[in-house]
């Protein structure tokens, strides 16, 4: 029988993003973490047919609104949360274009205050969690933060682009300097053409 569902392949090379982030880390943290996310849903999976025919994002909203599989839940958020933050990074990413880029200077005066707001965000994050870049349904853009797998999938605002803050992100390479973290991935790794597709 089929697993419901499967680690995702990663959008670039293993190496892709170093030395920003090093082939070791995403080695650790996409095989060892992701990967373990995946299979910790399709276990419990086994027995629910009620569920397990569900696509992922349609899981994990319908498990936030079932506080008696918080378990499964934070696996299966886990999951959409890994696959959403391998497509918002990218090597040599094109800055923003377009009416991602409108949105940004409205909301933030310049790609530079954006950054900054999820840098804020990211740092702000006590313990683990995930700093977002999201839309409003008219499109407005603004920041938040997620703890642990929390997600904005599950609730009014539109995901475009998301950075890791758990310390499996970042430890092997930064340790504890997580501003560090931070800094590069925001300077380098974004990827505002995936932004810019979900923002639509």
């Amino acid at each position: 029988m089929t697993a419901p569902h499967a680690l995702a392949p990663l959008p670039w090379d293993e190496a892709a993003l170093a030395p920003v982030i090093s082939a070791e880390t995403i080695g650790f943290h996409y095989g060892k973490h992701h990967a373990g996310y995946v299979a910790k849903v399709n276990a419990a999976l086994e027995g629910l047919p009620e569920l397990a025919d569900l696509s992922l994002d349609r899981l994990v909203v319908t498990l936030a609104q079932d506080p008696l599989r918080q378990t499964l839940f934070n696996n299966a958020a886990q999951v959409w949360n890994h696959d959403f933050y391998w497509r918002s990074l990218k090597p040599d990413a094109a800055p923003p274009s377009g009416r991602l880029a409108d949105a940004i200077q409205t909301a933030f005066g310049d790609v530079a205050g954006c950054k900054a707001a999820l840098k804020k965000a990211a740092l702000d994050q006590f313990g683990s969690g995930w700093a977002w870049l999201v839309a409003d349904a008219n499109g407005a853009l603004s920041v938040t933060r997620t703890h642990n797998a929390e997600t904005p999938l599950t609730g009014a605002l539109r995901p475009l682009l998301t950075v890791d803050v758990w310390e499996h992100a970042y430890y092997l390479d930064y340790q504890n300097k997580r501003d560090a973290y931070a800094d590069a991935v925001l300077d380098k790794l974004i990827n505002w053409e995936f932004a810019a597709e979900n923002l639509g």
